[in-house]
């Protein structure tokens, strides 16, 4: 499922993010097709930076919680691989056991530092983050969706650098080329694509160029645009905005209009599905 909407669709693909089995659960539900399993977010909901402080088994047992939680495909973000050939190809193959559909590989240092902070950051050498990716598609095959993520233009190093980095990356294995970068407008993307000419699928993570409207991946023929951490966001904001009125009026009355019934959260995690197999299983006498 996930290989054909990253890589065999003429159509633009959409991965929502999902931080655990409840947020995966939600965008299952208003209709997205493959998730994004956002190392970011999993990092913040487990109270850890997004610098490698939470372990690839942290990471892989997350993961598989949001896996058994819906039917929808699941890209892993894997940040580097945990360190190199050998960490990440060992990481894979513990995705694949618990049901992931892909993975998307980054060319950073162990450990990263997220994309967004600080104005440049050292990336591993070409032909290391290639040998990375080969020992991964050897462990796993086709069994994992593949993808390259290019930190070249977020990390300072340019376009050129990026198009190179592309054209290893392809050579090494990989399903799909993620480039990005932050910039607030969309600029960068389209100027990559330009060049790259879809050698590989273009997969884009517009979390500071959000203005730019979805009609434009289209024509530049982008195949999938990640929205990479708004659950998680949007969930930090909501609680914040209870948590203080609940705090300061020290009564639930004014909020319970606002927040999910406890028949939506029953409706959500299908507790009538237990209440059929009570009936069918528990025939006490």
């Amino acid at each position: 499922m996930l290989r054909a909407e990253i890589c065999a669709s003429s159509e633009l693909s959409f991965l929502m993010e999902a931080h655990d089995a409840l947020s995966a659960a939600i965008a299952e539900s208003v209709g997205f097709k493959g998730l994004w399993a956002s190392g970011l977010s999993i990092a913040s909901s487990l109270g850890y930076r997004d610098a490698n402080e939470a372990s690839w088994s942290q990471l892989v047992d997350v993961v598989e919680r949001i896996v058994d939680s819906t039917t929808l495909p699941v890209l892993v973000d894997g940040d580097g691989g945990f360190g190199n050939f050998n960490n990440a190809r060992l990481l894979a193959c513990k995705l694949r056991q618990r049901g992931a559909a892909g993975i998307a590989l980054e060319d950073s240092c162990f450990p990263k530092a997220n994309s967004l902070i600080g104005e440049r950051h050292p990336l591993v050498d070409i032909d290391e983050f290639s040998g990375r990716l080969r020992a991964v598609r050897d462990t796993v095959g086709q069994d994992l969706v593949l993808v390259a993520r290019i930190e070249s233009l977020i990390a300072g190093h340019g376009m050129d650098d990026a198009i190179s980095r592309a054209h290893s990356y392809a050579n090494a294995g990989a399903d799909a080329i993620l480039i990005h970068s932050r910039k607030s407008t969309a600029d960068e993307i389209f100027s990559f694509a330009n060049v790259w000419q879809n050698r590989l699928p273009v997969v884009i993570v517009p979390t500071k160029y959000y203005q730019t409207p979805a009609s434009a991946y289209r024509r530049a023929h982008v195949s999938t645009v990640i929205w990479a951490n708004h659950a998680m966001r949007a969930a930090i904001a909501a609680m914040r905005r209870v948590c203080h009125r609940i705090f300061t009026e020290e009564n639930t009355a004014s909020i319970e209009p606002s927040i999910a019934s406890l028949d939506e959260v029953f409706e959500l995690l299908r507790y009538d599905e237990l209440a059929r197999a009570e009936a069918r299983y528990l025939r006490l006498s």
